[in-house]
């Protein structure tokens, strides 16, 4: 009778703990609601990348992505105008910078402009990727782990706004984390995509076709069980 009671009250205790786990899940999703109606999901993540700009210049500043920029620099003749969309620390830009072709540097962050201007000896536009617009003004658009910064459904949107930003024939690289998850993580907003859920995504936007896609690991040092889902675009 004793063990019946005890197993009883065990299993009271564990309900209501579901429970509070259930109510705290719920509440966090609300939250999350809230700020995408509002469309402000940008704003933590901004403040994110101005609060931890140095730490995450030194994280990212000197990881190698030879391989990535020498596939996406191969459709690219010599001396084309390359648009940096979200350039972080300006790693990127600097080597196209370097490699003789001219590039137009940008970012949300205002602590990150600062870093990657001082790293580039460049200027680096602060532009919040809902305020980007442009029409057929570069020849490549290279937005390296930025745009997955943005909810699911702002992203066809982005895409549009990149190709009409691009010249006839222009090369669009970008990169996001690999899995189904959308939401808050550390205090930056994610869109992660399977080839399943981006090559959908890209259906939806005519104007862009794909050449090339493919998995990487992270490159950085102690990350190298992330995957990356990677692809190259081409505007028709």
């Amino acid at each position: 009778m004793y063990q019946t009671t005890g197993n009883y009250l065990v299993i009271q205790l564990m309900g209501e703990e579901y429970q509070k786990e259930i109510l705290g899940t719920r509440r966090k999703l609300l939250a999350l609601r809230e700020k995408l109606e509002r469309g402000d999901v940008m704003s933590d993540t901004l403040d994110y990348y101005n609060k931890n700009a140095a730490s995450f210049f030194n994280n990212t500043a000197e990881v190698n992505m030879g391989t990535i920029q020498k596939k996406f620099l191969s459709y690219l003749p010599e001396g084309s105008f390359i648009l940096d969309l979200g350039c972080g620390s300006g790693r990127d830009t600097k080597l196209f910078h370097d490699n003789g072709y001219r590039v137009e540097a940008m970012d949300g962050s205002e602590e990150m402009c600062k870093l990657a201007a001082k790293e580039t000896g460049l200027q680096v536009k602060h532009v919040l990727f809902s305020d980007f617009h442009e029409e057929n003004k570069y020849d490549a658009v290279w937005a390296c782990a930025s745009i997955l910064h943005l909810p699911k459904n702002e992203m066809k949107n982005m895409l549009e706004r990149i190709a009409a930003s691009l010249q006839d024939k222009g090369i669009f690289y970008t990169s996001f984390k690999y899995g189904d998850y959308e939401g808050e993580k550390n205090g930056r907003y994610f869109s992660y995509y399977t080839e399943e859920t981006l090559n959908e995504l890209l259906s939806s936007v005519p104007s862009l076709e794909l050449l090339e896609e493919w998995i990487s690991v992270d490159a950085r040092k102690g990350r190298e069980d992330e995957k990356w889902i990677n692809v190259i675009l081409r505007k028709k």
